[in-house]
């Protein structure tokens, strides 16, 4: 396929995904997906088994299973804006955890129904977790043109701010990243974002380039602690309350997790 074949390609999965209701997606070459600093950094950081990871019998905390035929990635984005905020809570016990992620869900059994039957492309769905077999999906972002890694360790976009959420599948087809976007609104910001987190997780600096062998840290320069971080969704945890849910007779625990350094980014606001 030619370069001309590849770009029209990557353009009509775009497309396809934004039809049927992505609010953004781009393209990540997995070559370049391998070399970006998460994946580069995850095996060497400290193992951690806090909120949104997974224990998993045989497999290392932050060690990437990168399946077979993996040779592009398609990365979507659906907006969690400020006046819906229960788009982002968490229903323990329902399919699917949030309203967001089963948008997101639906969009991408769409996208891969469509690269099935009219494109004839096989794909991969990949799971949450990287102990379940993900990737990072903050720099397929990266790569594919939907923003830049914040200050607030979170994937910032211009049109929404970092008030998105993401989910990325694999193809068997070998696309090249449509990204990077020419977009770093952190430079000379305020921190709105490091100054409102109720833990100070953004105060102290814990990882250094000399150590990682890399200059692209967490939350940019080397000072987001995932365990601070933590103690504040582990609190926010003990405050879930039982609810019911849709379409079903049992109760739910409804999780309304930290979002502080999220809402108080002012990027996006005007969107």
């Amino acid at each position: 396929m030619t370069l001309n074949n590849k770009n029209t390609l990557s353009s009509q999965i775009i497309n396809k995904a934004l039809d049927f209701g992505a609010c953004l997606a781009g393209i990540a070459n997995i070559v370049e997906l391998k070399k970006s600093p998460s994946h580069l950094i995850s095996e060497k950081l400290t193992e951690f088994g806090g909120v949104g990871t997974k224990q998993v019998k045989g497999k290392k905390q932050g060690e990437i299973h990168w399946p077979e035929n993996d040779r592009s990635a398609v990365v979507i984005a659906i907006e969690h804006p400020l006046g819906a905020q229960d788009m982002d809570w968490w229903l323990k016990g329902s399919k699917g955890g949030t309203k967001g992620n089963i948008k997101l869900i639906a969009v991408f059994s769409k996208l891969a129904d469509w690269l099935e039957k009219e494109k004839k492309i096989p794909y991969i769905k990949l799971a949450y977790h990287i102990e379940h077999g993900a990737v990072f999906m903050k720099d397929a972002a990266v790569l594919g043109g939907l923003g830049c890694i914040g200050k607030n360790n979170m994937l910032v976009t211009p049109r929404f701010g970092p008030r998105i959420r993401l989910r990325v599948m694999l193809l068997d087809e070998d696309l090249p990243s449509t990204g990077i976007l020419d977009f770093d609104p952190c430079t000379d910001c305020k921190e709105y974002c490091r100054k409102a987190c109720p833990q100070k997780a953004f105060n102290t600096k814990i990882y250094s380039a000399r150590e990682y062998g890399q200059n692209e840290l967490p939350g940019r320069s080397g000072v987001y602690s995932r365990i601070k971080c933590n103690i504040q969704m582990e609190k926010n945890a003990e405050k879930g309350r039982d609810v019911d849910i849709e379409g079903s007779d049992k109760k739910g625990l409804e999780i309304r997790y930290c979002r502080i350094c999220e809402m108080s980014c002012p990027v996006g606001r005007s969107s």
